[in-house]
């Protein structure tokens, strides 16, 4: 069984990441960097490009499937997110799946894991671990 974290240390650090769903993302990107004149990170196929705006890293994305009504999605940076994954799952949340890695950039992978709040939104919790 997966440790919890101590009680009374925070789970969630901060907000890292949020997504905003785009319907023509050349339309978007062209928004988001040259109207509002966010650096633009990188762009990934498919259908994803990445801001920065401040600490929070902006992704706008073609929404995947089962993702089509999110608006927003608010992306939590936590530590051994395992961890973290099995104290939420103990106070009742419920993951679409197991956090896992979706993305590696040399040394490092991302890791999230998707689930919803009491209101149907869909929230994420997000690892960066470095790797190999």
């Amino acid at each position: 069984m997966t440790q919890s974290p101590h009680p009374g240390t925070p789970l969630l650090i901060e907000v890292g990441q949020i997504a905003v769903r785009a319907i023509d993302l050349p339309r978007a990107v062209a928004f988001y960097r040259d109207t509002l004149g966010l650096p633009l990170l990188f762009q990934a196929p498919p259908g994803l490009a990445f801001f920065q705006c401040g600490s929070v890293r902006l992704m706008v994305s073609i929404p995947e499937p089962g993702f089509e009504s999110c608006s927003s999605i608010l992306y939590f940076t936590v530590r051994e997110i395992e961890s973290v994954a099995a104290t939420l799952m103990e106070r009742g949340v419920t993951f679409r799946g197991a956090p896992h890695a979706v993305h590696k950039a040399g040394t490092t992978e991302l890791w999230m894991g998707f689930f919803d709040d009491s209101e149907g939104n869909t929230l994420a919790i997000m690892e960066s671990k470095s790797v190999g």
